[in-house]
């Protein structure tokens, strides 16, 4: 067989004809601000009103809305708009709404009074539609600043298309251009600025190459951290300075005859490892220590001239040889050609080529890319063959190309997709080939767009294998508040003095909740409630909501009648703003046979808005990694990005058996922040799968909490078993965000734990790598500290504990099964497991952990009673001793004990630092008690409601459980007796007891009115100090009179 040609013998690439295609219609994007009305102004003209007016700035343009002549709550209903400039950018830009008192109408002063203002960011705009009025707090420009009142904005935008004119044509008798016009170069058009976050300031940066990164540094100082707020990879970041850069102080990367570049700590903790050098890691034995440990760093090299820094700099960048193929023609006669890509090591077969409708059969298409694990030290000695063969029987050779390695270009995001080329086909020696094939082949990494849809070598290629990337879908808050009922038709066999018992039922999807017994009106058809039903919803709102009034009265529900409203008829509002009531007429009671059997059935009063102002929870509260409204008007901007790079997992054990009883793992990973759901790739049949892939997230609160779990991959095989099986779970850790230092870099290796029916095992290590890009220690980073964990309207109108339980467990269900609508599918066993639905279930073993919580909490108490107790029994003289000496300063100078305390405090934490955690904790076994539970006590865990043991194991647990409640009882009594002896001093329930306390309350008093307070402190105080030879072991006075107060519990039955 003659060897096909190779690259460098083809000939010229034939360039496909093809019509110029039509540009898209121009759009431009406006935003448009409704300025409504203010409340509440503080008055600035000096006669107790002002006459206000507001200025808004967006995107370097300014507009200004009328004056309200001496009005404190002017109403403008004026709206505002501006023009976006760069939209894909518009997240990052600030709406400044500032509101100034009219110095014109006031007649005094020379400059308008500063009222307040309000700062927003693009990331809060909803769409033109999605729009509600938003009434924000006026803020202070300063400290000193005195503003009071709120404003009223509804703001949106919408993209309006854009008639492309010609340009108009220049007169004739326009006089031609001087010479000096002539010779004066023409502006070149300017690339669009790029948008950082620095300290918290949003500012704009002139580009200076629009295709080169731009370092901007001084010489031997540090920048200021610098943040690039978008949710996909962030390009490299920039480091700025307040002084204008000089001549020589920026450096692009590539640029020729530029000397070797020096970049800050912080950007050389960024730069790319070396491609063929892997993480080291070290083995372990499964049975060794469960805590997390940090992966020895790799050695980290600067970038050279003519290197790019590469964009996925948390994991290690892994080389694959992409191969797309797009399309054939002129081939032989053939029935249904195929591919066969073929390189040292793979050999793969690719399905039937398709035909679009009318083509002819010589022209098939394929659109297929295929990325082959590379490594660049064999590259040399490679090849390449892609050859096209008709299927069975004929099985003929149609021709085929062939490409040496060591010629095949390297793409590195973000550049272009490599454009695709016409290949003439070569036959062998006996036979000779026809046609062309259009293909691209290129060498790039994990981080190339052609990677997620490739066909990989390392995993195949089935829907439920690939990496994909997840969005929650959007929840709400429905409530109905069910008012009265008027006109129901009861039903007349009722039996005297007897008040009917009618309530209404709820139904929204799988959710259904029913009211309380209705109070009965003036006239006997009239029922009222006053009762609110929430329930969850999610977007699309395509359920309807089923209201049912039922009559309970006898053992036999009777239904009255109901009611369908569609959802997404329903009012929306953000804020605590009543939403009127509606009358519904009530349909098919059970009077009447048919529709036109009871054309009337009462009518039910209801008031029904979705709330918008609420953070709908599906995780538990601890563990939340969100707690965003559902508004996205109510939107804070973020605070930082978090990155996290997914490089693999070691020592994975065998999950299933193959067929030759061989033990395997299909192992993939899923982390959950937000609303952002991530799935890697599964790697097949291995037990150190390295996926290498990094993913972020935009942080609105850093005290949030980032899941990730890895699982064994079951439903690939839903085809061939019969029956499908759900993900089986190997593990995972939650990395708290606010646990994590600004800009840096977290490697480190995490055991993956299950706890189940056997015990706890130990099923393998994942290596994650975590950094959390934020301004450290700013105002905008500080403040959240400061500001409520949930939305506002948690606060105005709370929800129960059980009732939010409730409504997590159904926003579980509802993101399980939104989830489970995708493709690839995320199952529901994985939401539920990274979502922890079941946190709530009863538990010994998680009873016992918080009990431990508790004692571990109050030790610094029992550690500082210890030490007392040590030093009033003089176990230390020099120590005892000391503390007199500081007693009398203290006594002595009092307003010297808050200053005291607070300096201690300080010296406590600077101590602590030397122990302070090095690196994220993980699954923590002893604090869990997952090392020492009982077998019996994880069998009643994992144990299904009801109960599907035996009637004497669940009698004994029943036992078991009786004991714990007394103890329990026991406590709780003790503490109740404590209070009502404490109550007991003045109730007069033990009249002598009484009788003493006042008398010694008499004698204290009249002693403190006499004596010197300090003298009394002091003598108190060296009284409880006394040397123990003063001491009498017994009890003191004053707790043997405490002990012997009466309480109520000597009333107990």
């Amino acid at each position: 067989m003659t060897v096909l040609p190779t690259l460098q013998q083809q000939q010229q690439p034939q360039q496909e004809e093809a019509p110029p295609p039509s540009s898209p219609p121009k759009t431009v994007r406006k935003l448009v601000v409704e300025v409504v009305e203010a409340r509440d102004l503080l008055p600035k003209d000096g006669q107790g009103s002002s006459s206000a007016y507001v200025i808004a700035e967006f995107d370097n343009q300014k507009k200004r809305t009328s004056t309200k002549y001496r009005e404190l709550n002017p109403v403008w209903n004026e709206p505002l708009e501006f023009v976006v400039s760069d939209p894909g950018n518009m997240d990052l830009e600030e709406l400044q709404v500032e509101v100034f008192n009219d110095k014109k109408f006031s007649g005094c002063g020379r400059k308008n009074h500063f009222l307040g203002r309000v700062k927003l960011y693009g990331s809060q705009f909803p769409k033109r539609g999605d729009e509600g009025l938003v009434y924000f707090q006026l803020e202070k420009k300063s400290v000193f600043s005195w503003i009071k009142g709120e404003i009223g904005l509804r703001i949106y935008y919408f993209d309006e298309l854009m008639d492309d004119q010609p340009p108009p044509l220049q007169p004739l008798a326009e006089e031609p251009p001087s010479q000096h016009q002539a010779e004066q170069p023409q502006p070149q058009p300017q690339p669009p600025p790029i948008i950082v976050v620095e300290e918290g300031r949003v500012f704009e940066v002139p580009a200076m190459d629009c295709g080169r990164p731009i370092y901007l540094h001084h010489g031997g100082s540090q920048s200021p951290p610098v943040v690039v707020i978008e949710e996909s990879p962030p390009p490299p970041v920039m480091h700025l300075h307040p002084q204008p850069p000089q001549e020589g102080m920026i450096s692009a990367v590539g640029m020729a005859g530029s000397a070797h570049q020096h970049h800050p700590p912080d950007m050389r903790k960024m730069q790319a490892p070396p491609p063929g050098e892997r993480v080291r890691v070290l083995r372990r034995p499964s049975g060794g220590d469960f805590a997390p440990r940090t992966i020895p760093k790799q050695r980290w090299r600067f970038a050279s001239e003519t290197e790019r820094v590469h964009p996925y700099d948390l994991v290690e960048p892994m080389h694959y040889l992409f191969v797309k193929i797009f399309k054939a023609r002129g081939l032989s006669p053939n029935e249904s050609p195929f591919v066969k890509v073929r390189t040292n090591g793979h050999n793969e077969r690719w399905k039937p080529a398709l035909y679009r409708p009318g083509e002819s059969r010589d022209s098939p298409e394929w659109h297929q890319s295929f990325a082959f694990e590379h490594n660049k030290s064999d590259s040399a000695s490679s090849t390449l063959e892609i050859s096209i063969w008709d299927t069975p029987p004929e099985n003929n050779f149609l021709g085929g190309v062939k490409f040496d390695l060591s010629d095949v270009p390297v793409r590195d995001p973000p550049d272009s997709p490599l454009a695709p080329q016409w290949y003439r086909l070569e036959g062998r020696e006996q036979s000779r080939a026809y046609g062309d094939i259009q293909l691209s082949v290129w060498i790039g990494t994990q981080a190339d767009d052609a990677f997620p849809e490739a066909w990989s070598s390392d995993a195949p290629y089935v829907s439920h294998t690939r990496s994909k990337v997840y969005q929650s879908p959007k929840l709400w808050y429905l409530r109905v508040t069910v008012i009265e009922a008027q006109d129901l038709q009861l039903p007349p066999n009722l039996p005297p003095l007897l008040a009917p018992e009618v309530r209404v039922k709820a139904q929204l999807g799988f959710q259904s909740v029913r009211t309380r017994r209705g109070s009965m009106g003036s006239h006997a058809p009239s029922f009222h409630w006053n009762e609110d039903l929430v329930f969850v919803a999610g977007e699309p709102l395509e359920d309807s909501l089923i209201i049912l009034v039922e009559d309970r009265t006898s053992k036999e529900t009777v239904l009255l009648g109901h009611i369908m409203i569609p959802t997404s008829s329903i009012e929306q509002r953000i804020d605590e703003r009543h939403v009127p009531g509606k009358w519904y007429p009530l349909e098919g009671g059970g009077g009447g046979a048919g529709p036109g059997g009871a054309p009337y059935c009462g009518r039910l009063y209801l008031r029904l808005c979705l709330e918008g102002g609420y953070h709908v929870l599906d995780e538990a509260a601890h563990v939340c990694s969100d707690f965003r409204p559902t508004a996205k008007q109510l939107w804070k901007p973020p605070v930082g990005i978090l990155e996290l790079g997914i490089l693999g997992a070691r020592g994975l054990l065998p999950m299933k058996t193959k067929a030759s009883g061989k033990g395997s793992t299909d192992a993939y990973c899923v982390a959950k922040y937000g609303k952002k759901w991530v799935r890697t790739r599964t790697i097949t049949e291995c037990f150190d799968p390295r996926w290498n892939e990094q993913y972020t997230w935009q942080v609105y609160d850093p005290c949030t909490v980032l899941t990730v779990g890895v699982f064994d991959n079951w439903r690939m095989f839903g085809s061939d078993s019969p029956e499908e099986k759900p993900d089986c779970r190997i593990g995972k850790i939650r990395i708290r965000v606010s646990t994590l230092e600004s800009n840096k870099v977290y490697t480190n290796s995490y055991p993956l734990l299950i706890l189940s029916r056997d015990g706890l095992k130990k099923m393998g290590e994942v290596e994650l790598a975590v950094r959390f890009v934020c301004p450290a220690l700013l105002p905008d980073t500080c403040t959240v500290y400061g500001q409520p964990l949930l939305p506002r309207m948690h606060y105005l109108r709370p929800l129960g504990v059980a009732q939010q339980e409730a409504l997590r467990g159904a926003a579980t269900k509802m993101v399980a099964a939104w989830l489970a609508r995708s493709e690839p599918p995320l199952g529901p066993e994985v939401v539920r497991y990274i979502l922890d639905a079941d946190s709530h279930a009863w538990s010994m073993r998680r009873s016992k952990a918080n009990w431990f919580r508790i004692v571990a909490v109050l030790g610094w108490a029992v550690g500082l009673a210890k030490w007392l107790d040590d030093i009033r029994r003089w176990r230390n003289p020099v120590t005892t001793v000391l503390v007199h000496v500081l007693y009398l300063v203290l006594v002595w100078y009092p307003d010297l004990v808050a200053p005291t305390v607070l300096l201690y405090v300080f010296m406590i934490g600077i101590w602590y630092y030397r122990f302070r955690p090095r690196i994220p904790a993980g699954m923590d076994t002893r604090l869990s008690q997952a090392e020492s539970v009982e077998p019996d006590e994880l069998d009643e865990e994992f144990d299904t409601i009801p109960s599907s043991k035996p009637h004497d194991v669940v009698r004994a647990r029943y036992d078991r459980l009786r004991l714990l409640a007394a103890r329990v009882q026991t406590v709780l009594g003790d503490f109740a007796t404590q209070g009502e002896r404490v109550q007991a001093l003045v109730s007069w329930r033990d009249p002598r007891a009484t009788k003493l306390f006042i008398g010694v309350c008499l004698g204290v008093t009249v002693i403190l009115y006499i004596v010197p307070p300090k003298m009394v402190a002091v003598a108190l105080g060296f009284y409880y100090l006394r040397h123990p030879m003063f001491r009498n072991p017994m009890p003191p006075m004053s707790l043997n009179f405490f002990r012997r107060l009466p309480s109520l519990s000597d009333r107990l039955m």
